[in-house]
């Protein structure tokens, strides 16, 4: 049998680990050399680089509702530590360097979460549509994504009004897997982000116009049974284009998708997996 981490051996054991490695993450930065983006200003810079909605209120298979609407006043809270943050220069932006340890105290509620793979519940849960957000619009920059994590190639839930492509997704968890973006160009980016009845909103802005363009889209879509467990398959890639003449210059494989299914398919589905 297969010996358990030290961290599977009880609650205590694992919040003990987690505890270890927020700490490990707070010294690191400590001793880095990184310069992180804190300033913000209520000016909207004056070029829109990539401006996206993401609906709030959306239906995950059997996730109770209710922590759809605790996210929403996550996110609402959370997007007054980041709306109108500058990102000069070489400086850096961190998620949780902005927003902080999510507490009740601070106002967070329950939300969903995900723990060893399966749907879960914690307090400040919901927060990964931000940051899922915030990456789908630097996709669209020339800023550089220096820490970025995936939900462990698990397509948890079907698609419920799918705007993006499968796998552009992002996954959070205080501190020590962040969403970490670094701005390597002389342009001065900002984050505009609000949230309204419906949705989190969003805008990328930028002092000056981009040379470049992006077109982000999945090919070779397919789900595949592979010894009696069903996978979802594809590949992401992020066109890059010249703005002056329109013609695509490199495209970019940046995401293969080899994800368990982690949810019933509809029959018209199933006719068509590849076996």
């Amino acid at each position: 049998m297969k010996r358990k981490l030290f961290c599977e051996t009880s609650p205590l054991a694992y919040r003990l680990s987690m505890e270890k490695e927020i700490l490990k993450r707070h010294l690191k930065d400590l001793l880095g050399n990184i310069r992180f983006a804190q300033e913000r200003t209520t000016t909207a810079l004056p070029v829109l680089v990539y401006r996206h909605n993401s609906l709030i209120r959306r239906r995950l298979g059997n996730v109770n509702m209710q922590l759809q609407e605790n996210k929403a006043t996550n996110l609402a809270l959370a997007v007054t530590h980041i709306d109108g943050l500058l990102i000069r220069p070489g400086e850096t932006f961190s998620v949780w360097k902005l927003i902080g340890r999510t507490s009740k105290r601070k106002g967070y509620k329950e939300g969903l979460t995900i723990a060893k793979g399966k749907p879960s519940q914690g307090i400040g849960g919901g927060l990964c549509q931000l940051s899922n957000l915030i990456h789908w619009m630097v996709l669209h920059s020339e800023l550089t994504i220096t820490e970025h994590h995936h939900h462990d190639a698990l397509d948890l839930f079907p698609d419920f009004g799918r705007q993006i492509p499968f796998g552009t997704g992002t996954s959070i968890s205080y501190n020590y897997i962040d969403y970490r973006v670094k701005n390597n160009t002389a342009n001065t980016y900002q984050l505009r982000l609000h949230v309204d009845d419906e949705y989190l909103c969003g805008e990328l802005r930028a002092t000056e116009q981009q040379p470049h363009t992006f077109h982000i889209h999945a090919e070779n879509e397919y789900f595949s049974r592979e010894d009696g467990v069903i996978y979802r398959n594809g590949e992401v890639y992020r066109d890059i284009i010249d703005r002056t003449t329109g013609q695509c210059i490199d495209s970019q494989l940046i995401r293969t998708n080899h994800a368990k299914v982690m949810y019933d398919l509809p029959p018209e589905v199933l006719s068509n997996i590849r076996e």
